[in-house]
């Protein structure tokens, strides 16, 4: 009997899962000959939502209460996925394709610009992308790039270039630079905190035996930095060698604790106090920050001024070529839809449906969106 039971529910447990797999095969809209399924679909939305700021304010979009959200991102999902199966059939009837190389050639650009490989990384391991995930959204860009050229002329002249130069030179202006390196030693007591509560052998220590060994952690990581400090004081050109062999910047260390040039508002308002408070190929004592203990050795200092038109040149080009080529892609998109048979085989993927909710949603008086929060001041170290 027992047995009969099991086998009965091992059964409805295969349909329910073969369920679940169906639904996400279940085509919701066909585009031309194209089937576009609700796995795509949830793919490009979660993607989206996890890039956005609604991910960083911690919303749900998926919660009842944040259905006005939802449909907006919806709507917008929606519209992207039917492009881009317009766009996939045009660039399989124009046999465009990208090969291993190419994405290797563009990965090589990117880390030429980013400064090293490990910068970049650094930068997808901080904005949560894979290798794999960045080097598909980099193959999708270069078929773009390819269909763009069969389309029309990008290229941009000196004239042109020049023109954007001259009715933007706000864009052009910078404030009072520092250039310097600096070699962090990293403490945080929130963190040593947790690593101090989560040994096994601490588990019965009272709240004021915590705090005296997180006190103890720091005293150490500031006596660490003070010894370094009178190392560096005692031969500023060997800076470099004891950021490449101390610092907890692993991003800067291999540059010998490099930061280049910055902004006072581009870093943490204590280390900008002191690097701009100091002259050139001159050490500060050790500073600390949310980070930790920094020394700094400013390297150089420039005053506000504007960026000559030469040495933006190429990327005045760049940003323009960029816009003509969206622009020819934009224009055959619109040609395409005019002509495409699009059928929202799960009606609740109608646009027409999703803004009726929307509109409907605004007259019952739906909660506004998340307002955009104030951007943190760039670190001066990333861990």
């Amino acid at each position: 009997m027992k047995g009969k039971k099991l086998l009965i529910t091992l059964a409805a447990s295969a349909v329910l899962f073969a369920g679940c797999g169906l639904k996400s095969g279940e085509t919701i809209i066909k585009v031309n000959d194209t089937n576009i399924t609700q796995a795509q679909f949830d793919k490009m939305f979660d993607k989206q939502v996890g890039n956005s700021m609604i991910a960083q304010l911690g919303i749900n979009v998926k919660d009842g209460k944040n259905t006005f959200l939802y449909n907006l991102i919806k709507e917008r999902v929606v519209n992207e996925l039917i492009v881009k199966a317009l766009l996939d059939e045009e660039i399989a009837k124009r046999g465009i394709t990208v090969s291993k190389d190419d994405v290797e050639d563009a990965i090589k650009e990117i880390v030429d610009k980013v400064g090293s490989k490990d910068q970049l990384n650094n930068i997808l391991k901080k904005n949560g992308v894979s290798a794999n995930e960045f080097k598909a959204d980099l193959a999708e860009e270069i078929k773009m790039k390819k269909l763009a050229k069969e389309l029309g002329n990008s290229d941009v002249t000196d004239a042109e270039a020049q023109k954007f130069y001259n009715e933007n030179v706000a864009k052009f202006k910078y404030p009072d630079r520092v250039r310097a390196s600096h070699i962090l030693i990293s403490a945080n007591p929130a963190e040593i905190t947790e690593i101090v509560k989560s040994d096994p052998k601490n588990k019965d220590l009272t709240e004021e035996q915590v705090n005296a060994k997180v006190t103890e952690e720091m005293n150490a990581k500031k006596a660490k930095a003070e010894k370094i400090l009178a190392e560096a004081k005692a031969d500023t050109t060997q800076f470099a060698k004891l950021a490449k062999e101390n610092s907890d910047d692993t991003t800067t260390a291999v540059k010998g604790g490099d930061l280049g040039f910055f902004a006072a508002q581009e870093m943490v308002p204590e280390f900008s106090k002191a690097a701009f408070a100091m002259r050139p190929n001159s050490l500060s004592g050790v500073v600390q920050t949310q980070f930790g203990y920094h020394i700094i050795f400013v390297t150089d200092r420039m005053a506000a001024g504007q960026e000559p038109f030469e040495k933006v040149k190429n990327e005045i080009k760049g940003y323009l070529t960029n816009q003509k080529q969206l622009q020819l892609v934009d224009n055959l998109v619109e040609s395409m839809k005019k002509n495409a048979k699009v059928e929202f085989v799960n009606k609740e993927y109608d646009p027409s449906t999703i803004r009726a909710d929307i509109q409907k949603q605004i007259k019952e008086g739906a909660p506004n969106g998340p307002q955009p929060a104030e951007a943190p001041a760039q670190q001066p170290a990333q861990e």
